[in-house]
């Protein structure tokens, strides 16, 4: 790193030598020893065993071979000036594509809403939302977020806590008038429930102790199993983050509040990314833009 560095500086007096027209020139410019400069050029003049300038005691000038490589160095030096800004640019202006995986309830319900808005604050960032109800790689399927809902599993993601979901147990009031409203958690038994066919654990009612409820319906999907319990199929067990506005429209009713423990592991909503030495600013901004946000 330290021979990187002392090259990248040699180069930039030998850009300072050529358009300063000398050693003396350049040595001011730079503020530094014209003895500095003159070794700055010996050793690129060694290494490539040519002239780049021709002296005399009147004035310094570039040789043929030194006129090209200055063209070439001052196109290199110019790239990296223009990454190194476009990478500060991006700290003060996050920019990029920004693929983001949730469960697709939580994509419908809480970030669909903010899209709008998040992409007015931040227009340069492209963001990719991907709907998917099961765990996925982050690097094969090339995806910088993902939304988990659940406890989290030793890994090497970093997870940054969102919030809590609160579960319902929930039905139609058109099912509760037919099949009546359980009063106990043993009622459960005389209804029908709907549940989940992939995630057995999502099945299971967080009680003391936890009752693993028996399942008249599945759907592998939590958007599904939403829509079938509204269409008063059964009683479902849900988040809070896909049901609160129905339970405030009255579409759906909330049972037997007082019997699911809460907080419990699977309130839990997190966002996770893989560990990086610095966040990516397009990640930070969306993170910090949605925390305040979301209706959990």
């Amino acid at each position: 790193m330290n021979s990187i560095r002392s090259k990248t500086e040699d180069l930039e007096i030998l850009l300072a030598v050529a358009d300063h027209g000398g050693f003396s020139a350049a040595a001011n410019a730079l503020d530094i020893q014209v003895a500095k400069v003159s070794r700055a050029v010996a050793r690129l003049e060694q290494e490539h065993a040519c002239s780049l300038f021709t002296r005399t005691t009147r004035k310094v000038s570039l040789t043929y071979e030194g006129e090209r490589f200055i063209m070439a160095i001052r196109s290199a030096m110019e790239q990296i000036a223009g990454a190194e800004f476009a990478l500060t640019e991006q700290k003060t202006r996050p920019s990029g594509r920004l693929r983001l995986d949730a469960a697709s309830p939580f994509v419908l319900h809480q970030l669909v809403p903010l899209v709008k808005p998040f992409k007015a604050a931040y227009p340069d960032i492209e963001l990719e939302l991907v709907s998917s109800d099961s765990i996925i790689d982050l690097i094969e399927k090339r995806t910088d977020l993902a939304i988990r809902i659940g406890a989290l599993t030793d890994s090497g993601l970093h997870a940054s806590l969102l919030g809590r979901s609160q579960l319902h147990m929930v039905a139609s009031p058109n099912y509760l008038q037919a099949h009546g409203t359980p009063n106990s958690v043993e009622e459960l038994a005389q209804h029908d429930i709907i549940g989940f066919s992939d995630i057995t654990s999502l099945n299971t009612l967080p009680t003391t102790p936890p009752i693993q409820l028996t399942m008249n319906l599945k759907a592998s999907s939590g958007e599904t199993v939403r829509q079938l319990c509204l269409a008063g199929n059964g009683i479902a067990l849900l988040s809070n983050f896909m049901v609160s506005k129905d339970i405030k429209e009255g579409n759906l009713v909330s049972l037997l509040s007082g019997s699911i423990n809460t907080p419990n592991p699977r309130e839990q909503v997190n966002a996770v990314y893989y560990k990086h030495t610095a966040l990516a600013s397009r990640i930070e901004a969306f993170l910090t833009f949605i925390k305040s946000r979301l209706d959990l």
